[in-house]
């Protein structure tokens, strides 16, 4: 029999949000893979979700089949490699975690998006395959290419990033992760990603060594998860607890909830006058995707210099994301 706490815990997990008024169909791009699997479980545990649309070169039938016995009122379907199309059919939000772990997935990104746009030309796209840096500028483009860009729905999910941040200030000060929201912004690779510590309280009182740790920590966590797995994979499992974090933030926005307001990688005006199109800040979901993006207020000097560190490795990555369709 399961433990009280444990049932619990799941009942929990399914409450991602309590605002059902308007339910969304979602699919999932690459729902066989190391991410997708755990992510469209977590999707189907969203009330927000009326019905999953699971695609993959291959697997994502038996993904469909194994979460449809879960006891939520989702439907779901399962789509093979050839029916892209058809799985992309009256979808709002579309999430794409397919790829190679740690590797460019240019091209597979970009023919997804030109299924999105052909298909469902008014989805919103949330996109996880990596480097996000380029394959939000790449998605982008595909989507001006085929005249149906907005840049109010294209996201690139650095939610991991916010997840580390806070997990990892939680353990340094001994507090409970709730209480250590970190707003991160910049990018989602390396150097490119800077965490607000001094916006936050708990974050104020790391100096240091002890801050210079945590911020290597936050933006190459990544490492430490393959280095865990001793080569054999990548930070699936917490990606996939980021993407469904993020989904429902959005769908929460979509649904007319006022105030959601997270970090995201979007088209931004912060940094367009040195060149840099796209930037990862604190952005205002609603009905629209992107409603407001908002200023990245007061830094600390550390924080300075981080950003100093960020822009140019940011315009090099978001430049190659553009070429990369200029030329295929």
């Amino acid at each position: 029999m399961l433990a009280r706490s444990a049932l619990r815990t799941l009942s929990q997990s399914r409450q991602f949000s309590s605002s059902a008024s308007r339910q969304t169909k979602v699919a999932v791009l690459g729902a066989g893979g190391g991410i997708g699997q755990p992510l469209s479980l977590l999707l189907k545990l969203n009330p927000l979700v009326s019905e999953l649309s699971l695609y993959d070169i291959r697997g994502a039938p038996g993904v469909a089949a194994d979460v449809s016995h879960i006891d939520s009122a989702s439907e779901v379907y399962g789509y093979p490699a050839d029916q892209l199309d058809k799985a992309l059919e009256g979808v709002k939000v579309v999430v794409i975690p397919a790829g190679v772990p740690r590797k460019t997935n240019a091209s597979i990104v970009r023919d997804l998006a030109a299924a999105v746009a052909r298909v469902a030309p008014e989805a919103h796209l949330l996109i996880i395959s990596n480097p996000v840096n380029s394959t939000v500028p790449i998605v982008s483009e595909v989507l001006k290419k085929a005249g149906v860009y907005d840049a109010r729905r294209v996201f690139g999910v650095t939610t991991l990033d916010v997840v580390r941040s806070a997990r990892f200030l939680g353990s340094v000060t001994s507090s409970n992760p709730d209480d250590c929201k970190v707003t991160v912004v910049g990018g989602h690779s390396g150097p490119t990603i800077v965490p607000l510590l001094s916006q936050t309280a708990n974050g104020k009182a790391v100096k240091g060594e002890a801050y210079e740790k945590l911020v290597h920590r936050i933006q190459f966590g990544g490492d430490e998860v393959v280095k865990a797995k001793d080569g054999a994979g990548s930070a699936t499992l917490s990606m996939a607890y980021a993407g469904a974090k993020f989904t429902n933030d959005l769908l929460r926005g979509l649904n007319g909830e006022k105030g959601v307001v997270v970090p995201t990688f979007v088209k931004s005006p912060l940094f367009e006058d040195k060149g840099i199109e796209y930037f990862s800040s604190s952005v205002e979901l609603g009905p629209n995707g992107v409603e407001k993006i908002h200023p990245l207020g007061s830094l600390s000097a550390e924080e300075e210099k981080l950003l100093e560190a960020c822009l140019p490795e940011l315009k090099k990555n978001i430049e190659k994301g553009k070429a990369f369709v200029s030329q295929s």
